[in-house]
């Protein structure tokens, strides 16, 4: 009799579970990260406790490699074919929005309490996409270095300014034991650029674009402030200070911990391999203040809403459900970004008080400035890659920056002014 009534309760409960599966409407999820081991296993475990926490959704994930992904994803709004849940570039977002790919995100104002403002994605007043986490870029150096070279340490409140900057890089150069003073990641293409360099341009009072109306590029990409960034960009590589564009990718990866760069401007994902690679006395500084405050670039990968999406309040339930602290901050301890929120980061190996990244989370909050919230951004940040990479490479520093203008502009006009 015992054994019959374990089997009817165990049919019974296998009954429920296929049922309440049943009721559950599906959320197809495409994700950028396929052949990241890691990161999937995560963002699996994330969707397996989503799926069994409540009875209104069922989230189905496909990976791409990132290489890929984006053409995916524009390739199947053309063909009608987008899933329910979309991952996106902060950057891209607006682009995606315009076009139609995504739509508004119906999530609630108490989900997005506390996190870092760059891990929203916005355009036009509404909420497109969110993000689990961040990424932010320093100044790399040894503590050593800056003690052989008599440098004062630059703070949050006080960074080093243009002449301390070129005069830490003078002083490296001098001593001789450097193939180059500065490595700023020439060999790093694509969203590198806009995302690494931008900022320099941004603190000499340029930019890519005029924020103030997304319709030109005129006098900020070309104007006094963007002439003299051109004209310093390109005095890194005509005197020495940095390798050009023909830097050996594995130089970038290893150089700083090799030794061959006294600094390099790098993103807080190689902090762990530097501290693997020996440097026990890796600093992390703020970006220089070259005379209009100190800037670096924001905004990472986030989830949304894709505009063909029938459910985007179903999307809006499983991002809250992945906002929650313990998964931030296992992607984190995990891949090594940035969590979106002050909780998740104490609860993390190394961006706790006292952890090893702990000064990233800080620059984040402090100097991220995200690059610009505008659907032209894609075109414009293909220019101005190719700008600085002619730039570096010798280029009439205002005919080059004449040209990008032109182009940006161009593309702004053929497009109606993207809806602003």
């Amino acid at each position: 009799m015992k054994l019959k009534t374990t089997l009817a309760a165990t049919l019974l409960a296998t009954t429920g579970l296929a049922s309440a599966a049943m009721a559950q409407t599906e959320l197809t999820m495409w994700y950028h990260g396929g052949g990241n081991e890691v990161e999937s296993n995560i963002l699996n475990g994330i969707v397996e406790d989503f799926n069994a926490a409540q009875s209104d959704w069922m989230v189905t994930v496909e990976s791409f490699p990132q290489g890929s992904y984006n053409d995916s994803v524009v390739a199947a709004a053309l063909a009608g074919n987008l899933p329910c849940i979309l991952d996106v570039d902060g950057p891209v977002m607006p682009n995606w929005a315009w076009a139609g790919y995504m739509q508004p995100l119906p999530i609630s104002d108490a989900a997005l309490e506390g996190h870092l403002d760059s891990t929203i994605g916005r355009w036009d007043g509404d909420i497109y996409s969110v993000g689990l986490w961040e990424a932010a870029v320093a100044l790399y150096a040894r503590q050593s270095t800056l003690d052989e070279l008599g440098l004062r340490i630059p703070t949050l409140d006080n960074p080093w300014n243009m002449e301390e900057f070129m005069g830490a890089l003078d002083a490296a150069k001098a001593s001789g034991n450097y193939e180059y003073a500065f490595d700023p990641g020439m060999a790093w293409t694509g969203e590198w650029y806009p995302y690494a360099f931008s900022p320099f341009l941004q603190s000499f009072g340029g930019d890519i674009v005029d924020r103030s109306s997304y319709q030109t590029a005129d006098g900020v990409l070309n104007g006094d402030a963007a002439l003299a960034f051109g004209e310093w960009w390109q005095t890194l590589f005509t005197e020495g200070y940095a390798p050009g564009t023909s830097q050996d990718p594995a130089d970038r990866d290893t150089g700083f911990i090799d030794g061959k760069y006294a600094f390099a401007w790098n993103g807080n994902w190689a902090g762990v391999a530097t501290l693997d690679g020996g440097v026990y006395d890796v600093v992390f500084l703020p970006a220089p203040d070259f005379g209009n405050g100190s800037v670096i670039g924001a905004g990472s990968w986030q989830f949304g809403a894709s505009g063909t999406c029938e459910h985007p309040d179903g999307v809006a339930a499983f991002v809250e459900h992945a906002l929650q602290d313990e998964y931030l901050a296992a992607f984190s301890d995990g891949i090594g970004l940035i969590p979106s929120t002050t909780d998740a980061a104490q609860m993390t190996a190394n961006y706790a008080a006292g952890g090893a990244l702990e000064s990233f989370f800080g620059l984040s909050e402090a100097q991220a400035l995200v690059r610009p919230v505008s659907p032209g951004y894609v075109v414009a940040a293909k220019v101005f890659e190719k700008a600085l990479a002619d730039i570096a490479n010798g280029a009439d520093v205002a005919d080059t920056l004449d040209a990008a203008v032109d182009e940006i502009d161009s593309d702004i006009e053929r497009n109606s002014g993207y809806g602003h």
